[in-house]
């Protein structure tokens, strides 16, 4: 398929209206996603109401029949993270499910490596002193991330994929994203919330599975901070500080932590095509036989996800809320709406993930941008 060329047609306003010139079979294939600009993270109430406004048009618009239990699929923030989406600005969502008489809760996983979210127990108190305090939390992996259904998708990478048990009681949810950066699929949205977000830990190591970083022995402190969030034990640090390749298990978390920027992946890893399709393969599995609702959050929008646990900068101007069905769509509008207005890429890499996506059917990259006043 050809992809779909767009023409702001005010240049001055290139988010406002678009001209979309494609084929029948395109136009047939183009999936709806919603926008509502926001300039400002800063303006809460106007982020609560837009995201309301959303979840309506696309309940509305879909002619989607909600079911009696709809979760929200969120992530918490790495304790130290302060630029994490705040569960204060998903008040209007769960008040609109409130007026549907659908019940929720917050549901999410474990995370790999070692930290305040390692443990159900933790992870949970971590929530709610990150205030989410609204809904019941629900950690989908169990206590330690070891209970997981084993959904069968026969892709080239898995046959089956390890997604957390609790998502099985499901056929409906709320996947809320926070599109920002990441230091291996280039920007984290929709399809990583799905296949890293939902992923039991012995998935998120299926997918880091062709990833092995190594230390820079001239800029390494020797502060081992790394071998502390190390969950394998991998690291050693000495006069040649280095990384056990045999026992690495490639989960990143060292780069994200390493305060002297010491630790690298390894650049034949990086051009590996492997990583993002494992991605889309996990993300394909986590929304399978479900009906999904996508709202993106480009707000905040740092160089690293929100795992990362320290405080960053915002390296783009806030954008505004996107909502979907598709989860392909919603991040490819995302993308392409950010590189449009900063005249430039962004995010450099990540487009192969969503290429990977749709040619195993997960969504579709053809979308129509719809903008909400």
């Amino acid at each position: 398929m050809n992809k779909i060329k767009t023409y702001p047609v005010n240049p001055v306003h290139p988010v406002k209206k678009f001209c979309v010139f494609a084929s029948l079979r395109e136009r047939n294939n183009m999936k709806k996603v919603y926008f509502k600009a926001i300039d400002s993270y800063s303006k809460t109430q106007e982020i609560r109401d837009g995201a309301k406004e959303l979840l309506q048009k696309l309940v509305d618009e879909d002619h989607i029949q909600l079911e009696r239990i709809v979760p929200l699929k969120v992530h918490f923030g790495e304790k130290g993270n302060k630029t994490f989406i705040e569960p204060k600005n998903f008040e209007g969502l769960i008040e609109y499910l409130q007026a549907q008489r659908v019940e929720s809760c917050f549901i999410e996983t474990n995370g790999l490596y070692q930290g305040e979210r390692t443990t159900r127990t933790k992870h949970t108190q971590l929530a709610k002193e990150h205030g989410f305090t609204q809904l019941p939390i629900v950690i989908a992996d169990g206590e330690i991330g070891d209970e997981y259904a084993q959904i069968e998708i026969n892709k080239p990478h898995f046959k089956t994929c390890k997604i957390g048990k609790a998502f099985t009681q499901y056929k409906q949810l709320i996947v809320i994203n926070h599109f920002k950066g990441h230091i291996l699929t280039g920007f984290g949205g929709a399809i990583k919330q799905l296949a890293m977000g939902c992923a039991a830990r012995g998935g998120k190591l299926d997918q880091h599975s062709s990833m092995r970083p190594f230390i820079n022995p001239f800029k390494c402190k020797k502060c081992k901070t790394c071998v502390r969030h190390c969950p394998v034990d991998a690291i050693r640090i000495g006069r040649f500080s280095r990384i056990q390749r045999k026992v690495c298990i490639g989960c990143a978390g060292c780069l994200a932590v390493c305060p002297a920027g010491a630790i690298l992946s390894n650049p034949l890893s990086s051009l590996s095509r492997a990583f993002p399709e494992k991605v889309a393969e996990y993300a394909f599995a986590a929304q399978k036989d479900k009906t999904c609702l996508y709202i993106t959050f480009a707000l905040n929008m740092t160089r690293q996800c929100d795992c990362y646990g320290r405080a960053m900068k915002p390296i783009v101007k806030d954008l505004g809320l996107f909502a979907a069905t598709d989860p392909v769509a919603i991040d490819q509008a995302c993308l392409d709406t950010i590189n449009k207005r900063e005249g430039k890429k962004v995010f450099r890499r990540g487009q192969y993930k969503l290429d990977y996506a749709q040619q195993i059917g997960l969504g579709s990259k053809t979308y129509d941008l719809i903008e909400v006043n």
